[in-house]
Order: C-alpha cells, then sequence, then structure tokens
C-alpha cells in the first residue's frame, strides 16, 4: 500500500536546505514516489496517511566502519570462551539495536562471516542492511595479528596473515571467495594492539597494490584500509585503496593526494573522542590514546577544512554500539556544518559503500530508507546522537521501530 508521510520537515541527504512542510509518498514498492514540499506532492486518495508532527524526516544513516563482533566491554582474548552460539544472538540484538538508532545500511571492517549479511537479507534478523570484510589482512606481528605469547590465535575469526604481495594477493582471494563486499587491510599498527603502534607501516606498498588490483577484477570491489601513521596513510594512498580508515596522522601532502585520487576519509571520531579513564585501560592504549587525541583532531579538522571527501564511521565495536549517531556531532566540532555532517552520513556514506543509486537520500526512484527524529538536527545535530530521539525507523517502506502509534490519520 502507498503509504503518504506528512507534516515534516524534510533534510534529504544531499545536502539541500531542510524543506518545511514537505510530504514524503512511498509506493507499494517501498521506493520514494515523492520528497518535498507538500504543495507539489501527488494526489493520493488511497494512501494510508502518517502524520509526523512536524518532526525532521531525513535518510537512513550509514555506518562505513563497524565490528560487530566486539564490545568496549570485553577483551579480545575473551573470544577463546565465548560460546559461539551465544555470540550469534548477541550480535543479532546489536544489528537490532543499530539499526533502532537510526542506522539503515552498515558496513562491518572484520570479525562476522557474510552469513548475517544472508540472514538479513532473507528476514531472518532485523539490522541494517550488511556490507561486510570477513577478516582484516595483515602481515605477521601487525595490527590484526591476534597471536599470543603462547601462540595461540586469540581472534581467528578478525585476522587473515599475508607477508608477501603474493600471500596478499592470495589473502584477498580467500575473503572474496568467503563473501566479502569488500577487502580489509591494515597499512599501520595501531592503537588497542600491545605490540605495534599508530607510526609502525603495516603491509607494504606492494601489497596492498596486488590486493588493489585482485579486488579490482571482483566487480571493482572496494579496499579500505587502517591507516592511522603518516607513512601507512601514504603508502595506503599510492596503492590506489578506496578508503582510509581513521587517518589520524593525515597531513596537507597526504589531503592533496587523497583529493587527487578521490579517495575516503572515514576518521571514526568516536574512537578519539571517548573518553580516557586510565584505570579502565592497558598502560599502553592509555598512553597511545593519550599522545594521539589532540593529533588526531588537528588533523581531521584540517582535512575537512581541505574538502577531503569524508563518511560516517564509528568503529562501534571499539566504542559502544546503537550510539553510531554521535559521530555526527563529532564531525561539526572539528569544522563541517550540521548538513554536511548529515550528507557525510547519508549520501556521501552510500557513494563509499557503491549503493548512492538506490540508497543515501530521499529522492523520487530511491529505496525509502528513512529516519524520523524529534528536534532539529540542523540546528542542534546532537539530537542525533539519542536512540530516544529517533522515533520511527524504516527500510524500503517497511518500518522497522516505531514510535508514533496513534499519530496515524
Amino acid at each position: 500500500m502507498t503509504t503518504r508521510y506528512h507534516n515534516a520537515v524534510l533534510v534529504d541527504g544531499t545536502g539541500a536546505a531542510p524543506v518545511p512542510d514537505a510530504v514524503l509518498v512511498v509506493d507499494d514498492g517501498g521506493l520514494v514516489a515523492h520528497a518535498g514540499p507538500a504543495a507539489a506532492a501527488p494526489d493520493t486518495p488511497d494512501a494510508a496517511t502518517v502524520d509526523l508532527g512536524g518532526r525532521t524526516l531525513l535518510p537512513g544513516f550509514v555506518d562505513c566502519h563497524a565490528h560487530l563482533s566486539m564490545t568496549p566491554e570485553r577483551p579480545l582474548i575473551s573470544g577463546l570462551t565465548t560460546d559461539p552460539t551465544v555470540q550469534t544472538f548477541e550480535i543479532a540484538e546489536r544489528l537490532r539495536a543499530t539499526l533502532h538508532a537510526g542506522v539503515t545500511s552498515l558496513r562491518d571492517l572484520g570479525g562476522i562471516p557474510a552469513g548475517y549479511r544472508t540472514a538479513l537479507d532473507r528476514g531472518l534478523i532485523e539490522g541494517p542492511r550488511l556490507q561486510v570484510a570477513v577478516r582484516v589482512i595483515s602481515h605477521t606481528g601487525g595490527h590484526a595479528d591476534c597471536t599470543l605469547p603462547g601462540g595461540i590465535d586469540a581472534a581467528p575469526h578478525l585476522g587473515e596473515i599475508a607477508d608477501t604481495p603474493d600471500e596478499a594477493r592470495i589473502a584477498a582471494r580467500r575473503m572474496l571467495r568467503a563473501g566479502a563486499d569488500v577487502v580489509k587491510l591494515c597499512a599501520t599498527g595501531g592503537m588497542g594492539s600491545p605490540h605495534d603502534d599508530p607510526d609502525d607501516e603495516g603491509l607494504t606498498i606492494e601489497e596492498m597494490k596486488a590486493v588493489v588490483e585482485e579486488a579490482a577484477r571482483h566487480r571493482g570491489k572496494p579496499v579500505a584500509v587502517h591507516a592511522q601513521g603518516t607513512a601507512g596513510i601514504r603508502n595506503a594512498l599510492r596503492a590506489g585503496v578506496s578508503s582510509i580508515e581513521h587517518g589520524y596522522g593525515i597531513t596537507d601532502e597526504l589531503c592533496d593526494l587523497a583529493l587527487e585520487q578521490r579517495a575516503f576519509l572515514v576518521p571514526t571520531l568516536s574512537t578519539v573522542f571517548a573518553p580516557l579513564d586510565r584505570a579502565a585501560m592497558p598502560a599502553y592504549h592509555y598512553q597511545k590514546k593519550s599522545r594521539w587525541s589532540g593529533i588526531s583532531r588537528e588533523n581531521i579538522a584540517h582535512a575537512i577544512s581541505r574538502g577531503v571527501r569524508i563518511a560516517l564511521g564509528t568503529d562501534a565495536g571499539v566504542v559502544p554500539h546503537a550510539r553510531n549517531l554521535l559521530e555526527l556531532s563529532y564531525l561539526v566540532e572539528l569544522g563541517m556544518t550540521p548538513l554536511d555532517a548529515i550528507t557525510a552520513g547519508t549520501l556521501d556514506a552510500a557513494r563509499l559503500l557503491g549503493v548512492d543509486e538506490r540508497l543515501g537520500s530521499l529522492e523520487t526512484g530511491k529505496t525509502a530508507d528513512f529516519v524520523v527524529v524529534d528536534g532539529d538536527p540542523v540546528r542542534d545535530i546532537a539530537v542525533l546522537g539519542s536512540p530516544e530521539a529517533v522515533v520511527l525507523v524504516a527500510q524500503a517502506g517497511a518500518v522497522r521501530k516505531n514510535g508514533l502509534r496513534g499519530l496515524r490519520g
């Protein structure tokens, strides 16, 4: 049945100014038949009608960087003692909570198999539309090498080891065979790993180029790269990757290179803005985070000012799940306008995922993924960071979260 949502302020995700007194018409195929001023809306005498009560209507949001197998409270080693059946249900609940927080599409960059995508596609569970990397390719001793001192791999579901260009190519083939939508690499060390540092280089340019070439042979699949320190960001960009994940050490020179190659930066500011608790963190993690916090803010703010393409990504799993849209406030704090931040979390994020022809904005003919929020996020972007303010979530017109009961008519 066609549904007509009226009495809304529309923010369509394209960066255009909000439209007051807007109407969204969703046809019986779950596509947008109209999104714009009420005066221009088609007549829909047989449609179901929903009064949005002056609330803000936006496209469903897209998180380009999450880890559904992880939580900040649970150390990596706990995977050795976790019941995999229980973990399956835990991940399903995280997916549902993330959807209800306003994220209708999500890219998991390491830790879960493609079966979760299949389960979502078949309607067995509810959650964001899902793209997966399956596992993260790293060199021996690199950021995704989770081998414990006794020789046991603490997270075989997370890391894939490669130490030469040929091994990297084969590792990419294994991930693609396993159903990966995107290949994830490590170009640097990181914060949460005990034996490497963000300034350490990971896979070499030649190793990453081999993966980029292999991904291109498989319908041009993208390559996302964990890259925090400057040298590794440079290596990754020179290898021709699709996106730099984190990018904390990005410089003016590397902004030029990213702009030249039209690579995306996914800054995962939620990890940068997370409060530091010395008592709750290993000493190495606290020291690295303390050192990099100010550097990261300064460099990402500069990249924003330079116009580097930004897509929303949170690193949820390292930070709490279902608080994904807090990331928008951090983008604004570092210099984005609220409208630009919303676009980074909708249409630009959909562009990075290669789904912008059908998702990411509320435009005629696109799939009707949308959210309705209490408040005005263009004036106060922080309202989007509260899942309680997200009162309605729909995918392809099907309502997944409904806090508007009693408002029909």
